[in-house]
């Protein structure tokens, strides 16, 4: 009789779901802790003020230079769609407020008719940006 010889056989395997678990994990920990500003991307020269304080519920930022170009989102816009793009961004963010970071040089009149602009378009926290005096 002969005698058959049952090789066993190495089954080892490295099951990788749970690390691929783990990553998922902290990646969706990473995306829901990240706060999303918008910026506006311009560099402007912003007045100094004794009385500047941090605004922590600003989410919209809307740069204005000192010949009165209007940026929102890093995009150039007329003063006539300034409402529009302001209604855009805050369906996208939800109730946040706006930061005008409007040049030292720039014309009160531009200044004003943004905060009109933000104010038709449902933003109810506007706020000046400004430089912390020393």
């Amino acid at each position: 009789m002969r005698r058959r010889r049952i090789r066993a056989e190495d089954d080892t395997q490295i099951d990788m779901t749970p690390l691929l678990d783990v990553v998922f994990i902290m990646l969706i920990f990473f995306i829901v802790s990240t706060s999303f500003v918008r910026e506006s991307g311009v560099d402007v020269n912003r007045p100094k003020a004794a009385t500047a304080t941090e605004q922590s519920k600003a989410g919209i930022f809307v740069a204005i230079k000192e010949n009165g170009e209007i940026y929102i989102d890093r995009k150039q816009v007329d003063v006539q769609r300034v409402r529009a793009g302001l209604e855009r961004l805050l369906a996208d963010l939800g109730d946040v407020g706006l930061v005008i970071q409007a040049d030292q040089g720039t014309r009160h009149g531009v200044v004003v008719q943004v905060m009109d602009a933000a104010r038709d378009a449902g933003i109810t926290q506007i706020a000046v940006a400004a430089e912390k005096q020393e």
